[in-house]
């Protein structure tokens, strides 16, 4: 591990970025490609993952944005808790606005019930969409990161910024699961069950490079950036993933552990890594 991130030291940020959001984007894929081996999965066990990555993109808002997020703000001269409020709010409100408007539809939901400018789209398509809505912030979120390592302030390092890499790629396994066994279900072909899952991964390097590219050319707002893409996160995890694996009311205490579960994996990477 500790050479990996060495090796990582030796890139620009930018690339640092690009290839933490494509090990992101792999683990997408990989949840999606579940499709060969079964046509769905025991409803307990993705409401579990699903709690799991609620709880990963819960610490890592904090430990790895929100928390740096403050200290860079008082280095810089700003009001640290100013400039946490702006920057958080500025980003749950900008994913208010983003689903307001982007169609798009949650899984396991009658189209009917889609969201967003109502569009004549396939269900698959709205499907993807509403995974790629929960992706662009953690893309963004790993681009400041990087972004903000080169900034070369003390609470920014390379461990935490690939601490986060590897928390968001994590909980993003349950999320191409999520787009992929649906379709499955309703007589797609696995191939392109597969291709919807993973698809909606894409938007994750693109989100990474240009969050890295926008902190390092401008360096003065970094501390609002990690915090806007802190509350782009909360918004997505209270608005869609708590609710999602809390459906079944049956498997509520099951789904709680195990966001305190993927809590505790995300405190615990961002701890020992950065």
């Amino acid at each position: 591990m500790s050479s990996l991130i060495e090796s990582l030291q030796q890139l620009h940020p930018v690339s640092q970025a690009l290839i933490a959001t494509l090990f992101t984007w792999a683990m997408t894929a990989a949840g999606a490609a579940l499709v060969f081996f079964t046509k769905s999965i025991n409803a307990k066990l993705l409401d579990s993952m699903l709690g799991f990555a609620a709880g990963v993109m819960i610490a890592a808002s904090f430990w790895s944005l929100l928390a740096p997020g403050l200290d860079m703000a008082e280095s810089l001269g700003h009001i640290p808790w100013l400039t946490a409020v702006v920057g958080f709010m500025g980003g749950g409100i900008f994913m208010r606005i983003v689903d307001k408007f982007l169609p798009h539809l949650h899984p396991e939901l009658d189209i009917s019930k889609s969201e967003g400018i109502k569009t004549s789209w396939q269900r698959s398509t709205l499907l993807v969409l509403a995974i790629t809505l929960h992706n662009f912030p953690e893309g963004l979120a790993i681009g400041v990161a990087f972004g903000a390592v080169a900034a070369d302030l003390p609470s920014a390092t390379i461990g935490a910024a690939f601490a986060l890499a590897i928390g968001i790629g994590i909980q993003n396994f349950p999320e191409g699961t999520a787009v992929s066994m649906p379709l499955r279900r309703e007589g797609m072909s696995k191939w392109r069950c597969f291709m919807y899952g993973q698809a909606s991964g894409i938007v994750e390097p693109i989100a990474g490079v240009l969050g890295a590219m926008f902190v390092i050319y401008m360096q003065p707002i970094l501390p609002y950036a990690l915090c806007f893409a802190a509350g782009a996160m909360i918004f997505v995890v209270v608005e869609e993933l708590i609710p999602e694996s809390q459906r079944k009311y049956e498997n509520i205490d099951l789904v709680t552990m195990a966001t305190m579960g993927g809590f505790s994996v995300m405190m615990m990477l961002d701890v020992a890594l950065g």
